[in-house]
């Protein structure tokens, strides 16, 4: 079976994204079929392909996955109109290749929601089955963010949203609410799987804080990590809001370390220079080879989100597989599905959104009690081996595109994690 994938902001293990998109190509080949990824141009990971960097079209092999690059340069620091614009021009060059190349399956992921455009296309004018996986419930998320406020523009992509559902031959969901959302919206016995995001078990794994190399941090600090965006929905200001009630408690060796970058990062540095937070570090991305060996060595992390009841349920953030492989207790602020995951297998601190005194007790709580961070870790690894091994998943992935080819999937939703 020949795949033509699509994914804007396809990354690889050489650059600073997930490695979703990488994983589950690689065990299409694995599995002996054949993948050409779709992407553009993201500031995370330049792709190492042959040709002139300003050439409308690059292509080339890397670890065995063709790859078709749009010389579209993406960034999350542009403006939304900016991005908008991007999204639609991926779409439109997309679907030039869903109707004149040579494939068996066309698979979209989304965001953004645009992504599914070549497929509703391969599928009504070429017959061809089509995939479609939804990382976010669009246009519910950033409706409830109040990113989109345009009643047309809302409206359009409901219509979007509905055409994709209605065109896919099945669907994946990366957390329980999206499987969920999706059937809402869908045909009635739409075949969607929950397939969320894995924990990549050999690549983070449970280290020694004494080789916790960071910039700036004493051996005898306390470190809570955050990797990954700092944009609105993420929320950052959350983690200040505690790092402030931190040092009011007289707590300089709990240190809140930042790792990535986003729109909102030079506005979350500048606030804590301004206020005398010296408990936040700042770092730039790093590549997952890199990043892995920080992740392992830390003392939690934190998993955190703008309080938006949207995202209770409707996320499936990769830094909280990335915590729970490398045996980090995982300090969660708000509800939903993650925060039952934490509070059933006890592997982490879930805390009440909008409650700095509560986030910074939690922290408290951790720092002072290594036997307890010791139990709590040991429980996250066992969640992430029993439950999110990326290997089971990416299998389960591979099974639902070889049954969607051959028509053989079970309708409606299926949750295998």
């Amino acid at each position: 079976m020949h795949v033509l994938y699509f994914h804007q902001y396809f990354n690889t293990p050489r650059g600073a994204g997930g490695l979703r998109s990488y994983e589950f190509a690689r065990a299409l080949l694995a599995r002996g079929h054949r993948v050409t990824m779709v992407c553009v141009c993201d500031e995370r990971d330049p792709l190492d392909l042959p040709g002139p960097k300003n050439a409308s079209i690059r292509r080339g092999n890397i670890d065995g996955i063709d790859i078709i690059q749009f010389n579209l340069a993406y960034s999350n620091h542009q403006s939304l109109p900016k991005r908008a614009w991007i999204f639609l021009q991926f779409a439109l060059r997309g679907i030039g290749l869903a109707l004149t190349m040579d494939y068996d399956l066309l698979f979209a992921t989304s965001t953004p929601l645009t992504a599914g455009i070549p497929g509703i296309f391969a599928k009504f004018l070429r017959g061809k089955p089509f995939v479609f996986e939804v990382r976010d419930l669009w246009p519910e998320l950033p409706k409830a963010m109040g990113v989109v406020t345009n009643p047309l523009v809302l409206a359009g992509m409901s219509i979007l949203e509905w055409m994709s559902y209605h065109a896919a031959t099945a669907c994946i969901g990366l957390s329980p609410g999206i499987g969920e959302g999706i059937a809402r919206r869908s045909r009635p016995g739409l075949p969607i799987a929950v397939i969320p995001n894995g924990a990549d078990l050999d690549l983070f794994q449970p280290g020694s804080r004494q080789d916790l190399r960071l910039k700036g941090v004493a051996p005898n600090e306390f470190v809570a990590i955050f990797t990954g965006a700092h944009g609105l929905a993420n929320g950052l200001d959350a983690v200040l809001d505690a790092a402030a009630e931190l040092r009011r408690r007289g707590r300089p060796d709990i240190v809140l370390a930042f790792i990535g970058d986003g729109k909102l990062k030079a506005g979350l540095v500048a606030r804590a220079q301004r206020e005398g937070l010296s408990n936040c570090r700042f770092y730039d991305p790093m590549p997952k080879r890199q990043l892995n060996q920080v992740v392992n060595c830390a003392d939690a992390g934190l998993m955190i989100l703008a309080d938006v009841p949207a995202f209770y349920y409707g996320t499936s953030p990769n830094k909280f597989f990335d915590y729970i492989s490398a045996g980090l207790p995982v300090v969660n602020n708000y509800p939903g599905w993650l925060a039952d995951l934490i509070q059933t297998h006890q592997c982490g601190l879930a805390v009440p959104p909008r409650n700095p005194a509560a986030l910074a007790d939690a922290l408290c709580q951790l720092a002072d009690n290594p036997a307890k961070r010791h139990q709590l870790g040991q429980n996250a690894r066992r969640l992430a081996e029993t439950q999110f091994a990326r290997q089971r998943l990416t299998n389960i992935f591979v099974n639902w595109l070889e049954s969607a080819q051959s028509s053989r999937l079970p309708v409606g939703l299926q949750k295998f994690a």
